[in-house]
């Protein structure tokens, strides 16, 4: 096996020197973009995983918490959709720094001094804002007579909204749900600025170490490829659980 991929690696070199790209600046840090390419997506995945379990409260006191829950929720996806991420990503990692004591008091520095954690903390609050008000637009575009009918079956509400409100809302979001996590692998390059090295933080060292501006090239390809790996799945999902919508057209 090793033996293949070393082969193929080979003729990929070889390709890049055939049609004039500098083979020899990825033979050095070709490893290291594939390395910035796994932080990218465990950065992406875990904030999108913990910012889809998030959403879930904040959309239903949308729709369900009365005046002052649903205010709340509005505040908060009002303030984290209305500010840029990059603020918000500086407000978390620089800000940490100045509660040092007081987190350290409560045991919380060791997560905030890290700043990979910090990038995840603030991209799952982020995100989190953008999956409730797409959730929230599913649920309150059920009929009304969804919940009236899982009642009346005996189901509790909250049993209702996890087996009959939730599915169809999500089937029914499935696609700016997809278009909020391509949009959070392109967002993720911010986590570059706090020293993560993410496939943009790999591409800029290797520009500082080369000075050629063809690294940025490969960076962009790079995050081409994951967001149209991310499309091409997201198509095949979104046909599979809404295949009975298709049918009835």
């Amino acid at each position: 096996m090793q033996a293949v991929l070393d082969a193929l690696g080979a003729g990929f070199l070889s390709l890049m020197g055939f049609i004039g790209l500098n083979a020899d600046l990825m033979d050095r840090y070709g490893l290291r973009f594939l390395d910035g390419v796994w932080v990218t997506l465990k950065l992406v995945g875990l904030s999108v995983f913990l910012g889809a379990l998030l959403s879930l409260p904040l959309a239903i006191a949308r729709v369900e918490g009365g005046k002052f829950l649903s205010r709340l929720s509005f505040g908060y996806s009002y303030f984290f959709r209305g500010t840029p991420l990059l603020a918000q990503t500086f407000l978390v990692y620089y800000g940490a720094g100045q509660f040092r004591e007081q987190l350290t008091d409560i045991g919380l520095w060791w997560f905030f001094r890290d700043a990979f954690n910090c990038a995840v903390f603030t991209f799952t609050l982020n995100t989190a804002a953008y999956q409730s008000e797409i959730l929230r637009g599913g649920i309150q575009s059920l009929p009304a007579g969804q919940m009236e009918a899982a009642q009346s079956l005996g189901l509790s509400r909250f049993l209702a909204y996890r087996k009959v409100i939730l599915p169809q809302a999500i089937a029914i979001g499935l696609r700016p749900l997809g278009n909020e996590l391509i949009l959070m692998i392109k967002s993720s390059a911010i986590a570059s600025v706090i020293t993560v090295y993410d496939l943009m933080g790999v591409t800029r060292l290797a520009f500082s170490r080369s000075y050629d501006m063809e690294v940025y090239l490969w960076a962009a390809v790079l995050y081409l490829v994951m967001v149209e790996i991310v499309r091409r799945v997201w198509d095949v999902l979104e046909r599979r659980l809404n295949r009975h919508l298709m049918v009835s057209r």
